[in-house]
């Protein structure tokens, strides 16, 4: 199998690191390309044996870490630089995986294994509404798959008292969960999504989706609630909704994920998109 990183110029003076896999026969594979969740990163939990599973499958698997995701270059695992992480938001990312597009499409050594014109993208959670608004308006997508995918970003943001506090002091902190720092979201995050609430609006973009999509969810996933999928599964009525039952929010999978075993639920994930895209 051949394995390869690259690091690839964004659109907002940050880098992108990527990697990407395929086995080598000369035969032109279909692309996925994935995009992480909230407070998430590339190589988190079982992804990397995910990638493989798919290389194995015989597609040319792609997936890279957003530019302001709070990771770095040289350790791009922990979130060393929370003032990017700050600075993130919705259309950064949407600009993140049209960068990383544009790169796979133009790619020499890509195009002798990969097809350019058989792309689907693979969204978790946070980055499942980005992969569908981005299918929405990019042509060169033909498929596109999300795993515990949210869908509404405007009921994720402070409310009340705690969005005046917000405006007011210009930064709010969540706790990460792994390292225990105190991430911070500066108030520019909010006036993006409202300059750009349209594009942004996860509903518009799936009623408006011309190609199969498949929406995969736990239905013990404590983090986005299943009747996020459901909602989905109900604006795209041609979309295939696919319960994986007793999962949770990432599919028995933690970080760090030290076996060499796919969690079976994960596994399940993995088989359920390779039929749908075969």
């Amino acid at each position: 199998m051949i394995k390869n990183s690259i690091v690839i110029q964004g659109k907002h003076q940050k880098t992108i690191l990527i990697d990407y896999r395929y086995l080598p026969n000369k035969v032109q594979k279909p692309i996925i390309i994935f995009c992480h969740g909230y407070k998430g990163f590339k190589d988190w939990g079982a992804w990397n044996l995910m990638a493989d599973a798919f290389a194995e499958a015989g597609f040319c698997f792609i997936k890279f870490n957003f530019s302001h995701n709070g990771g770095t270059m040289e350790q791009p695992i922990d979130f060393l630089d929370l003032e990017a992480f700050g600075n993130n938001n919705y259309t950064k990312e949407l600009d993140d995986l049209e960068s990383v597009l544009d790169w796979a499409c133009s790619n020499e050594e890509l195009k002798k294994e990969a097809n350019t014109n058989q792309i689907t993208l693979l969204g978790h959670s946070r980055g499942g509404g980005i992969v569908i608004i981005k299918a929405e308006e990019d042509t060169r997508i033909k498929h596109v798959v999300t795993l515990a995918s949210v869908s509404d970003y405007k009921i994720r943001f402070p409310k009340g008292e705690a969005f005046e506090a917000w405006k007011k002091e210009g930064t709010y902190y969540v706790e990460n969960g792994r390292t225990k720092q105190q991430m911070p979201h500066y108030f520019q995050f909010h006036q993006d999504f409202i300059r750009n609430e349209n594009r942004l609006n996860i509903k518009r973009a799936v009623e408006h989706l011309q190609i199969p999509l498949l929406i995969i969810h736990g239905d013990e996933d404590t983090s986005v609630s299943f009747e996020e999928a459901k909602a989905l599964h109900q604006w795209s009525p041609k979309s295939k909704l696919v319960t994986i039952e007793g999962a949770n929010h990432v599919f028995g999978a933690s970080h760090p994920w030290k076996s060499d075993k796919i969690p079976d639920h994960l596994n399940l994930v993995i088989q359920t998109i390779i039929s749908f895209l075969k």
